[in-house]
């Protein structure tokens, strides 16, 4: 590879192409037209001296050689733009960027934390990305953020987890319910109503799932829908039951009731993940920090900041130690 050939243009419109799998929407959104867009890739081919980039069902996707030059260029990239934050920041402001992908659910809680963070850092712009599990894993194996949500997190040895806030998942029915006023049910009394379902691969659906499966029952009639808040709504209109963050449910819910089934509420977290061999933006470790040190503040007493001090502990380590 000749080294010299390479810029920083030819870099940024190569990882722009990966990210979005097209010339044309590469084009696009680095304001320039398609022909131009194949022109710096042939000469990065030509400078690498290898294939980069193949097509795969209409969508252009990198090679083995090609995915080693994206994570090195946004690598290089990245630094820079670190540089620049460095140098706005000596002139006078506290500037960053980073972005956050999180499953649908967090959206409930994390805007707690968000809201005081941007009021105490007006100058960092955080981008939200919000989902359902699996868009969200595709954002994680593409590495397409600094941060990432999830209550049944991905298992990858090259991340970081850490714990911030429990998510106690409770059984939910209509307010009129016979049970509702019960000191408690068993889950086998109930197995013959229809429950309501989030999509399969769903963490909720998969730790209700996983738990039926330990006590050895098994669901009758279900229902799939495609949200939390369309499950809620079902529930208060009689369509069935259901198994819910608790986070998901309004301070006041007079339509619904908490049914206090036997070895409920089943216990999940909420977790930060950082991925360990992608490079972690200043801002995004500032918003750790500042959420380890601030979460009994913006959330109920049910915060786990010491485990976010642990996964600070970690990430600041020089590179050599860690």
């Amino acid at each position: 590879m000749n080294v010299r050939h390479l810029t920083f243009r030819l870099l940024q419109v190569f990882t722009t192409v990966v990210r979005t799998g097209s010339v044309s929407e590469a084009a696009r959104r680095l304001h320039l037209t398609q022909p131009t867009v194949s022109q710096q890739l042939r000469r990065l081919t030509e400078a690498v001296g290898e294939s980069l980039l193949q097509n795969s069902q209409g969508r252009l996707m990198p090679t083995e050689a090609g995915r080693e030059l994206y994570r090195a260029s946004r690598e290089v990239l990245g630094r820079f733009d670190d540089f620049q934050d460095y140098l706005t920041a000596l002139r006078g402001g506290k500037r960053g960027r980073f972005s956050i992908s999180l499953v649908s659910t967090a959206q409930y809680v994390l805007p707690r934390l968000l809201g005081p963070f941007s009021q105490s850092f007006p100058e960092v712009n955080v981008t939200l990305h919000i989902g359902n599990r699996r868009q969200v894993l595709t954002r994680f194996e593409h590495q397409d953020d600094d941060l990432y949500v999830f209550s049944h997190p991905p298992s990858l040895d090259q991340a970081l987890a850490g714990r911030f806030l429990r998510n106690p998942l409770v059984v939910v029915a209509p307010h009129t319910h016979r049970f509702a006023g019960r000191e408690q049910v068993a889950m086998h009394e109930l197995l013959d109503e229809r429950f309501l379902l989030r999509e399969p691969g769903s963490a909720t659906r998969m730790l209700f799932e996983s738990w039926l499966q330990e006590h050895g029952l098994s669901l009758g009639p279900t229902l799939q829908m495609a949200s939390n808040e369309a499950i809620r709504v079902g529930v208060a209109a009689g369509l069935g039951l259901a198994v819910l963050s608790e986070h998901v449910l309004p301070p006041e819910h007079p339509d619904l009731a908490i049914l206090p089934v036997r070895d409920f509420p089943v216990e999940s977290y909420w977790q930060f993940i950082v991925r360990l061999d992608q490079r972690l933006s200043h801002a995004a470790l500032g918003f750790l920090r500042f959420a380890a040190g601030h979460l009994d503040e913006c959330v109920e007493p049910r915060f786990l900041a010491n485990e976010l001090h642990v996964m600070l502990g970690t990430l600041e380590k020089p590179v050599d130690e860690v």
